[in-house]
């Protein structure tokens, strides 16, 4: 499908800078109008996961993936299913192993390529009948999974799922932890690593002399994480063998539903090989859209309902006629 090169997105004046975009949702956005109904469902393997419901009596469906260290009471999952249940929508946000404030059962909490969990929700969402249509919706991790998930699907994708979009991925695993490595993010990756710290203690804690943060301090980038923790508990042989299996540019050839891909040039997380421009334009069904500004899952924007250029694009889409 042809690249959408003219998005229309428009930062808000003073907001066309990525870094500003990437924190000023997460310090100073508030949503309010959704009130979640909580279920735990079991996994396979024997652990949970807890999903978190806001139905507005729909039969359509929309399943929504959070980002790393996430989870669903975030300001960018909460806006966007106040969006989609205005829009007619019932919501189906998940939280991943160990993010939703209680920690799993399992050695493996989650990573870029749990799309086993994933489809446990898919399917427990559309398990009854209830639902004539379904889309899903990622947020950078989350859409990670989305795009690996739909391509892993290929034709074989519950035919209910008919669309979905991805906002701020990072198609290309290893570009993007290398572009979170540099200096001007610092103040990001060791975000990303003390929270994630805490939840290995957190293992320790439940698991006694299986795992263990000896040295962590000297862990730097995700390439020290992903070699020590990821890679091997998840079955991987090191950073580079996750990161390649589990990006979701090498699966975008195979997807079969209209899929729209949101990466902003100035998003201070992605790579330039993160921005998929030949792998949408060999898909008739992927839409790639690059607007100027934006940052990483930001894009802001002061309406009178509350609402951000993200949450409106969404709808948009997804209410085209295929």
């Amino acid at each position: 499908m042809p690249v959408i090169h003219q998005s229309s997105y428009r930062p808000p004046f003073l907001f066309n800078n990525g870094h500003l975009q990437t924190l000023y949702p997460s310090m100073a956005r508030k949503v309010d109008g959704v009130v979640y109904q909580r279920e735990r469902i079991f996994t396979p393997d024997d652990d949970f996961l807890d999903l978190d419901w806001s139905r507005a009596g729909s039969r359509k469906l929309a399943v929504l993936s959070h980002g790393l260290e996430g989870h669903t009471g975030r300001p960018y999952m909460v806006g966007m299913a106040r969006m989609l249940n205005q829009h007619g929508w019932d919501v189906l946000a998940w939280n991943y192993r160990a993010c939703s404030g209680e920690i799993n059962r399992r050695l493996r909490m989650y990573h870029n390529g749990c799309i086993d969990d994933l489809d446990c929700v898919v399917r427990h969402g559309l398990k009854n009948g209830a639902y004539e249509q379904a889309a899903m919706i990622g947020f950078s991790l989350g859409g990670n999974l989305t795009l690996m998930y739909l391509g892993s699907k290929g034709s074989v994708l519950d035919p209910h799922i008919q669309g979905a979009v991805a906002f701020s991925v990072p198609c290309d695993l290893k570009a993007g932890a290398l572009e979170l490595a540099k200096v001007r993010n610092y103040i990001y990756m060791k975000q990303f690593l003390v929270s994630l710290h805490e939840k290995i203690k957190l293992k320790m804690e439940q698991m006694p002399g299986v795992i263990n943060d000896d040295g962590y301090d000297r862990i730097r980038d995700f390439k020290g994480f992903d070699d020590r923790y990821t890679a091997p508990i998840n079955g991987f042989k090191d950073a580079e063998d996750y990161w390649f299996k589990c990006s979701s540019g090498r699966f975008l050839h195979t997807i079969t539903v209209p899929t729209l891909i949101v990466n902003a040039l100035d998003d201070p997380f992605l790579a330039p090989s993160c921005y998929p421009v030949a792998q949408a334009e060999q898909n008739r069904y992927v839409h790639l859209e690059m607007p100027l500004s934006g940052g990483h899952v930001g894009f802001v924007q002061f309406n009178a309902d509350g609402s951000y250029w993200s949450e409106n694009r969404t709808v948009e889409f997804l209410g085209q006629e295929w």
